[in-house]
């Protein structure tokens, strides 16, 4: 089955994608239509580290992003768990779109042997939508999914534009706080048709450390 997200701003034809069977396909009269469902907005009985930060290692230089268990714990704690067992070092940034966002977190992208499938991978879990007020804006860390809201996974993209019309339908859990000049970087590296770039960025680390341990 099928499952891509399908956005357009100024004309463009976007897709976020997390866990597809296949590549999205998109065209410039599609538009993400929002979701009629609630889904829940909150776990049960998670407990989150507050004062913890992501540290991630690309080879383009460090970026670190802070957390917001207050809107959405449980994928703060998912994000948490994965980095923890080394689940995204190794992984790339597989789409990049200038202006819009950068996309990682699929575990395919450790092997190049799979660039075909680039996009659909998974933790084989999916998570519920926890949606807020949180606006996306420029360095907010946000989770890709499906047209269906409780889709994530591990697919995660940061944004590099100011993409609003993205608010309250996809789950914004952080944002950047150290690295901004390597999110311009990554954002504005050359691309290839699919938008995927033409260099590898490659996610080597992701470290969840004590925020005071940041300089």
């Amino acid at each position: 089955m099928k499952i891509s997200l399908m956005i357009c701003t100024l004309g463009l034809g976007l897709g976020l994608v997390a866990a597809s069977a296949e590549e999205p396909t998109t065209t410039k009269t599609e538009a993400a239509k929002p979701q009629p469902a609630k889904p829940e907005t909150k776990s049960d009985n998670k407990t989150v580290n507050t004062n913890e930060v992501a540290v991630l290692k690309t080879s383009e230089g460090e970026m670190v992003l802070e957390f917001w268990p207050d809107v959405a714990p449980g994928h703060v704690d998912n994000f948490k768990k994965l980095a923890q067992k080394g689940f995204y070092d190794g992984t790339c940034f597989h789409r990049v779109i200038k202006g819009f966002m950068i996309q990682g977190g699929d575990p395919l992208t450790k092997d190049e042997a799979n660039q075909s499938r680039w996009g659909t991978g998974d933790p084989g879990y999916k998570i519920k939508a926890e949606f807020s007020d949180k606006a996306h804006v420029r360095g907010v860390l946000s989770m890709a999914r499906s047209q269906d809201p409780n889709s994530a996974g591990s697919q995660f993209f940061i944004c590099h534009g100011d993409p609003r019309f993205l608010d309250k339908q996809y789950t914004a859990f952080g944002k950047l706080i150290k690295g901004d000049d390597v999110l311009e970087k990554i954002a504005t590296t050359p691309v290839a048709p699919g938008d995927r770039p033409l260099k590898r960025v490659t996610l080597e680390s992701v470290k969840i450390v004590p925020r005071d341990s940041i300089k």
